[in-house]
């Protein structure tokens, strides 16, 4: 009855027995030590797990390639091909039994490795409601790997070796990375591994035409090889065809920024005020609290920016760019700042005291101002490292000493006047700074 019942479900029995569980369990183990890996890079954002996973596609279409290969040689290997030609069988049907479990189960393996991404993400997600995973990319990087498994199912008949297989893998990884790496151009907006930024969202109908694509490459290479109608491959080459057309036409418009990325969400309760990126809009409170020995010294000082901002690029005019949360694992890592004192320098830093103006040409005042600036940051914000350069020039020659002598004089000085008075030394301080004068830079 058993013999009976398998007779009646090959599909069934190929999908549970033999190398089509194990080819989806090695694209679910591979995924799952990549992003394992790289979780700190991931860990925290929808779009960075989503780019994420869309990288893993440079790993994950040879692997499925040569899984597919692998499969395809199984009859040559057990010499059963003479056999399989006497089943009354048509050999579509004998070639999508062996190749479509395998298929299957390697685009289930993707998509479990990225359901488990996305159950990692979410607890430490900071995004507001509008944002989200990016499920069309996702499953249309799980059907291009299956796709793959029957492209490498069509040359594992066609070639009569066991080396096909690691071979066809080498040449798949090495000509996806080649065209993903390779100048703008009909390589990259056909490759579906092309690596792109996590705050790159695709059009709508981009992962759609991706999957058309590479599926249709697939589906013609299929029928070509084991339909009795061969012509038919035409239907999915011309799907292909216009897919691809489609795509390489567009060019750099398959991708737009994320509007998120463009936006910033802000504490106005202090000045300057304290923005971030929208796409880490939860994160606010704490990027607030990193902050608030700094903004609470300057409470009541003129002449300040208007606000630190989170976003790419030199800030704007009256703006001081804040230390950027991403990209994720440095600073920022699932959801949470690494090191609020050493964020808090560099934004310090970005108030106006890295010294981007030009030298004096007569280079009277730029002592004075070194030691102006040492002397705000260290009340401000102190460098981490600070205690230990000090060490350093305690140590050495008089000349440093002798600076370093002068620049705690300054701090002890600033720290001696009371408020209203260190509130007005810091307003000219900031103005003189602001528009490059530092010969107006008050001395301490």
């Amino acid at each position: 009855m058993s013999v009976l019942a398998e007779a009646k479900a090959p599909l069934l029995v190929e999908a549970r027995r033999g190398f089509a569980p194990w080819a989806g369990l090695a694209v679910l183990l591979t995924l799952v030590v990549l992003l394992a890996a790289s979780a700190d890079r991931w860990q925290g954002g929808w779009a960075e797990t989503a780019a994420q996973l869309h990288d893993a596609v440079l790993i994950t279409v040879p692997a499925a390639a040569a899984a597919g290969c692998w499969q395809g040689g199984r009859e040559r290997r057990r010499r059963t091909e003479e056999l399989w030609g006497t089943v009354v069988r048509p050999p579509l049907s004998r070639f999508l039994v062996s190749a479509l479990p395998v298929a299957l189960w390697v685009a289930a393996g993707y998509a479990v490795a990225a359901g488990l991404a996305l159950l990692a993400t979410w607890p430490y997600a900071q995004g507001p409601l509008g944002d989200g995973p990016r499920l069309a990319r996702m499953a249309a990087d799980a059907f291009v790997s299956g796709a793959a498994v029957a492209a490498g199912h069509v040359v594992g008949r066609l070639v009569p070796s066991r080396l096909a297989a690691p071979l066809l893998a080498t040449a798949g990884y090495v000509g996806l990375g080649v065209t993903a790496t390779a100048p703008e151009g009909a390589g990259q907006s056909l490759n579906p591994a092309f690596q792109v930024l996590a705050t790159w969202v695709p059009v709508w109908w981009q992962p759609a035409a991706t999957a058309v694509w590479a599926g249709g490459l697939a589906g013609a290479a299929v029928l070509a090889y084991a339909a009795r109608r061969r012509w038919t491959a035409l239907l999915p080459l011309a799907a292909a065809t216009a897919a691809g057309v489609l795509l390489v036409q567009t060019g750099d418009g398959l991708w737009h920024t994320d509007p998120l990325a463009d936006r910033q969400v802000c504490d106005t309760s202090v000045t300057p005020a304290v923005c971030v990126n929208a796409r880490f809009a939860d994160a606010l409170p704490q990027v607030s609290a990193a902050l608030s020995g700094v903004t609470g010294k300057l409470a009541g000082v003129r002449n300040l920016p208007v606000r630190w901002e989170d976003r790419d690029g030199e800030a704007g005019r009256d703006e001081a760019s804040l230390p950027s949360l991403t990209p994720l694992g440095w600073s920022f890592v699932r959801g949470r700042l690494t090191d609020p004192a050493g964020f808090a320098w560099q934004a310090v830093g970005a108030l106006g005291l890295s010294g981007d103006c030009p030298d004096d040409p007569d280079g009277g005042p730029d002592d004075r101002v070194a030691v102006a600036d040492d002397t705000v940051e260290d009340y401000l914000a102190p460098s981490p490292a600070q205690q230990y350069f000090d060490s350093l020039d305690a140590g050495s020659d008089a000349r440093r000493r002798a600076a370093l002598a002068a620049r705690r004089a300054a701090r002890a000085r600033l720290l001696a006047m009371d408020e209203e008075e260190r509130r007005t030394w810091l307003s000219a301080y900031f103005a003189a700074r602001a528009d490059c004068r530092p010969k107006e830079v008050p001395a301490l």
